[in-house]
């Protein structure tokens, strides 16, 4: 089968840079967002516009989809004008969304009856690796196609690894994501500390960011919260909707995470404050206000 001609289905904070690396690795891109206005740029740069995601699939062969929540996945992929009602027999659907594992086994069996093939393939980065192509992707699929995409997981990401068949790409997400919302608490908990002990904040981070404490998220995003930036690289209200879908999985699985439950807890309570739609760097305002401090006066003194 051809792989030049890609349909791509959800061009938000993440999608929009992914699908654009792929134009520009020289891949035909017919897309579909559920609001037109934040795929014009893309359109503009030679993309097609698709008004259904089932018309991307019609005229692709490997369809990309990444969006929100579990049940825009479901519309998107198996909704009566979804992408597998429009996808060919020999087709990929690769959805890049962090879903439901389960969810990701109904998609494959669903597409196999079709003669098509379904991976899941959700990403880490944020919004800095889906523009410079350094995604980490984690991959649950049928080996062979996964290997066949890999042109197309090298023009995203710089690390791509088979977690197992359909499904495992998700769990590998939701351990990286056990991370990430704990690893924000250990952040923000320790510029608090800085804070009120009277240091100088980026004179702290200096010292600590090569150190053994040293992470991803400390170097980007805790030199955010100093400055007062909390632009969404990835939503708070995104990473409860994660952390959501981890929990229920540790139900099934008889697996106690308190840490898991408190960041779920405390990431509810920044969302509360109004800042769901903030990045996830604005868990300082919670733990902040526990605390009697207000943070936007705090980095501005």
């Amino acid at each position: 089968m051809s792989m030049q001609r890609i349909g791509w289905i959800g061009t938000g904070v993440m999608g929009a840079s992914m699908c654009r690396r792929l134009m520009d690795a020289g891949y035909t891109a017919t897309i579909h967002n559920r609001t037109r206005e934040k795929a014009e740029p893309l359109l503009a740069r030679g993309a097609a516009w698709a008004d259904t995601p089932q018309a991307a699939a019609e005229n692709s062969d490997v369809i990309f989809s990444i969006v929100g929540y579990p049940r825009d996945v479901r519309e998107v992929i198996l909704g009566p004008t979804g992408a597998l009602a429009g996808a060919h027999e020999g087709a990929t659907l690769v959805d890049m969304t962090t879903s439901e594992p389960s969810l990701a086994e109904e998609i494959a069996s669903r597409a196999s009856q079709r003669s098509v093939t379904s991976i899941d393939a959700p990403v880490t980065g944020g919004d800095i690796g889906a523009k410079n192509g350094t995604l980490s992707i984690m991959i649950g699929g049928d080996e062979q196609t996964v290997r066949f995409l890999e042109p197309f997981w090298s023009a995203l990401g710089s690390k791509w690894i088979r977690h197992g068949g359909p499904g495992a790409g998700q769990r590998a997400k939701l351990a990286n994501q056990t991370l990430v919302g704990m690893n924000m608490i250990g952040i923000c908990e320790s510029l608090l500390y800085a804070h009120r002990a009277g240091l100088d904040l980026n004179a702290v981070l200096e010292s600590i960011s090569s150190g053994a404490a040293g992470s991803w998220a400390l170097s980007n995003l805790a030199p955010k919260i100093i400055r007062g930036d909390f632009a969404p690289g990835f939503f708070v209200e995104h990473l409860i909707k994660d952390l959501e879908i981890l929990l229920d999985e540790c139900r099934r699985m008889n697996l106690h995470l308190p840490g898991v439950e408190l960041a779920e807890r405390l990431f509810n309570e920044v969302a509360a404050q109004g800042h769901s739609r903030d990045g996830t760097q604005s868990l300082i305002f919670a733990l902040a206000k526990m605390n009697g401090e207000d943070w936007h006066a705090a980095v501005k003194t």
